[in-house]
């Protein structure tokens, strides 16, 4: 606990060193490379990933509860596209009986190709962790197919809670003498609930993909950093979609994957920048506890 105080009165001092050296280590190790690369394999792993967990999902809970709970919170990940994105999945859904063997398994080995480059990716981020321990390869094979299952059973649970939350706007309150509507109430637990839901996404990113054991606090410290930042770009990705962007001019029928593309990368940016802080902050302890031995030592 006293190097944890000292590493954060030392972050706390100088704020602007501590962000400037974020950001200059970020740089070093490619940081918009990588991002770049995260988001290439994600774009190509989400349609297969999401078209797996809704079929398996879809044997639990009703089919249209489902893609709107999905319509609702891909509208973080993807502004603007996310209906495009579950009308495909609609389709698919509807033909399901046609998926043969030899489909099923394409779809499992591209639906983990995001986390294998992610995992890559924040191997050079935690490049101090990877020097002094290294992940077994068998552990990296199957923990893409693990963090799957994980996701399917959170959306689940994201599926009914939102029901729940939905039902509630739909009702009303007499509070003297007049009649309050719940809608505003709804619609401000669902958007904590997910934002909720966002940190801890990152935070189990940030828990099980570098090498080592990560602390809860600096798990929290990345995820919320990456969470907050996203919620700034987001906002202003719907705003230039929805005003200034000429993107349909150009790109034409390729408008969708395009955009898609673009806001994956600015997240994958964001998702690693957020590791570059837990990078930042463990490095800072060392610091602490250089600068604590000194200080003992002289006196």
């Amino acid at each position: 606990m006293p190097i944890l105080d000292a590493r954060a009165r030392l972050v706390l001092k100088h704020p602007g060193r501590f962000v400037l050296r974020t950001l200059r280590h970020f740089r070093a190790n490619q940081g918009l490379l990588l991002a770049g690369a995260v988001a290439y394999y994600a774009l190509l792993s989400i349609v297969p990933m999401l078209i797996l967990m809704v079929i398996a999902l879809s044997h639990v809970i009703e089919p249209d509860s489902l893609l709107a709970t999905l319509s609702r919170y891909l509208e973080w990940l993807l502004p603007g596209q996310s209906r495009a994105l579950v009308g495909e999945l609609g389709n698919f859904l509807a033909n399901r009986g046609v998926i043969g063997w030899v489909l099923l398994v394409s779809m499992i080995f591209f639906s983990s190709l995001a986390f294998t480059v992610l995992e890559n990716a924040m191997s050079v981020i935690f490049v101090h962790r990877v020097a002094i321990r290294r992940r077994h390869f068998l552990v990296s094979a199957v923990l893409p197919y693990c963090y799957i299952v994980v996701l399917s059973a959170g959306l689940l649970l994201v599926t009914v809670v939102s029901g729940s939350l939905q039902a509630i706007g739909e009702h009303h309150v007499e509070l003297l003498g007049h009649d309050w509507s719940l809608d505003r109430l709804s619609r401000a637990l669902l958007y904590l609930f997910g934002l909720a839901g966002e940190i801890l996404l990152l935070m189990s990113i940030y828990l099980v993909m570098p090498v080592g054991r990560l602390s809860l606090r600096h798990a929290l410290i990345g995820a919320v950093t990456a969470a907050l930042l996203w919620e700034v770009s987001r906002r202003v990705l719907v705003w230039y979609f929805a005003t200034l962007s000429q993107v349909s001019v150009v790109y034409g029928s390729l408008t969708t994957a395009i955009v898609v593309l673009l806001s994956l990368e600015i997240a994958a940016t964001l998702l690693l920048l957020g590791a570059q802080v837990i990078a930042e902050f463990e490095r800072s302890g060392a610091e602490a506890t250089a600068q604590a031995e000194a200080e003992s030592f002289h006196t």
